[in-house]
């Protein structure tokens, strides 16, 4: 690649990725519910005509890697949309992932009316039905997760049909607005983009994806051809105890890179199931983290990745799988189980197990505070924990790890929008596991009642430690309490509890694993 060449796609790069950025923080400034405004839990991207995402901004991993499926199965239902025109979809088994993430897909045409980019967000709505509060049950199908949205062209009539699903139908409204104002923005960028540049802009965002290519294929040449496998585990399924198999096998052969994840366990009956988008958005996140920094993520990086799943099983649920805790809990395993295989080939650039959780916290109920006349609330937040360790670095404390990257919500919007308290919200102190480079710690962070509640929890590694790398420690197994009357009792890692007045629900999050044998 010449100097100047490198300079127009560094240009070109900056342009699409500036433009994905505008449009969340127009999702973000225009959304009603604190889980996007404030935790920020949404993605955008922005697709060629062929549906080849050229440009994400720097969101959440488990939504960026799955997104490409959803606009695919947006255009295969809708190929000649016209403009001003959405998809609206949330089925996992028709390009979704679990049915709190809702993804807008949104057509840009030329002066002629020829599409020549497609741009779509998801966010993670806080409530679309379901047998809990939240919509991350303990569900044993995927209809009792809440509302499920195949590919659908957006009007007043789904809107009003997602309200009507929802305990909280104005915030749904609002955030589904938010997402469409969202997508005109970056529409509109484009349009801009387009009339300034002209065709070259189309030219200019192949060469961005045969660049990030490119990029790849020279890491993974780099590295040793072979093959390694690795195996971890989930804690259970929420109906059943037992340990579930999570197994991955990786081949490097000159530049290219096969995860072959056909060995997990057979689906089962609790919700940690996932669908193929979600495997294969780990088995993209764990090759990303090979590239350097810089480099950009789209639909090049995509082509030396082959990623063979079994239909049927955990890594690739088929109706009418229950899969709400896949997407943020299975995701994790998976990708700890890449890693781990690809640690066997790379052992001085992988780091020991993060705290392979987002440790999601749902509460619901009706809110009695002056001036809201017993409305309906639905929360959720996910709680950040431990990183692991690499050579040469400490792993960081209460961070959100690998397939998230989300914030936390702040104390004082939290005690604003909804009837309950932060009580305590700290590091939790020598929870990292000891190695030559400490895992960072979790926290601590416990929510006290003023009224009865419905608190869901879906949690992992509160039976299976975060492993070390290189003789280093694994960090500590978290841990969920209810104390009632000055009693705690332990939670199961995946559990809904009836809270009372009084009550304290204290969340303990797993620290992450040590590289290294310590100094003696």
């Amino acid at each position: 690649m010449t100097a100047l060449h490198a300079i127009e796609v560094e240009v070109v790069r900056h342009l699409f990725s500036s433009i994905a950025e505008e449009m969340g923080a127009t999702l973000m400034r225009s959304a009603f519910s604190p889980n996007i405004k404030e935790r920020r839990d949404y993605s955008c991207a922005i697709f060629d005509a062929d549906a080849r995402m050229i440009a994400q901004a720097a969101h959440i991993p488990v939504h960026l890697g799955s997104t490409p499926m959803s606009v695919r199965a947006a255009l295969d239902a809708f190929p000649d949309l016209a403009s001003g025109q959405h998809v609206l979809l949330n089925d996992p088994f028709a390009g979704g992932t679990h049915l709190p993430d809702l993804t807008l897909v949104t057509p840009v045409h030329d002066a002629s009316g020829q599409p020549i980019f497609y741009v779509a967000n998801r966010a993670h709505h806080s409530d679309v039905g379901g047998i809990s509060p939240g919509s991350l049950p303990l569900s044993t199908s995927i209809d009792d997760e809440g509302i499920r949205i195949p590919p659908t062209l957006w009007s007043e009539d789904l809107e009003r049909e997602i309200m009507a699903a929802s305990r909280t139908p104005d915030e749904r409204r609002g955030d589904l607005l938010a997402q469409i104002a969202a997508n005109q923005r970056g529409a509109t960028r484009l349009r801009e983009a387009f009339a300034a540049r002209g065709p070259s802009l189309l030219t200019a965002s192949s060469e961005l994806m045969g660049y990030a290519e490119r990029v790849i294929r020279e890491v993974l040449s780099g590295a040793p051809d072979g093959t390694w496998s690795f195996e971890d585990a989930l804690d259970g399924d929420g109906h059943d105890p037992r340990h579930l198999r999570v197994h991955c096998v990786v081949t490097i052969e000159g530049a290219d890179l096969t995860v072959d994840l056909r060995g997990c366990d057979d689906q089962v009956r609790g919700p940690v199931n996932v669908p193929r988008a979600v495997s294969v958005s780990a088995a993209l996140y764990a090759l990303r983290c090979l590239a350097p920094e810089g480099a950009p993520s789209n639909h090049g990086m995509m082509r030396p990745l082959t990623v063979l799943t079994r239909a049927g099983s955990l890594a690739d649920a088929v109706y009418p799988a229950a899969v709400a805790a896949g997407n943020v809990e299975t995701s994790q395993r998976l990708t700890d189980c890449i890693l781990g295989a690809l640690a066997q080939a790379l052992p001085d650039r992988i780091p020991a197990a993060s705290c392979g959780s987002m440790n999601n916290v749902l509460i619901g109920g009706e809110d009695h505070r002056p001036g809201r006349a017993g409305e309906p609330f639905t929360y959720y937040e996910t709680i950040a924990g431990g990183a692991g360790a690499a050579r040469g670095v400490h792993g960081a404390s209460g961070a959100h790890t690998h397939m998230t990257n989300t914030l936390n919500t702040p104390a004082e919007e939290l005690e604003r929008a909804y009837p309950f308290r932060l009580e305590r919200y700290a590091i939790r102190e020598g929870s990292g596991g000891a190695g030559r480079w400490r895992g960072g710690d979790g926290v601590v962070r416990a929510y006290a009642f003023d009224a009865p509640a419905t608190v869901t929890l879906m949690t992992e590694r509160r039976a299976l430690a975060p492993w070390g790398l290189a003789g280093g420690s694994p960090g500590a197994m978290g841990r969920n309490l209810l104390v009632r009357d000055g009693v705690e009792r332990v939670l199961p890692a995946k559990c809904t509890v009836e809270v009372r007045a009084g009550d304290v629900v204290v969340v303990e999050t797993p620290g992450g694993g040590g590289w290294g044998a310590p100094a003696t």
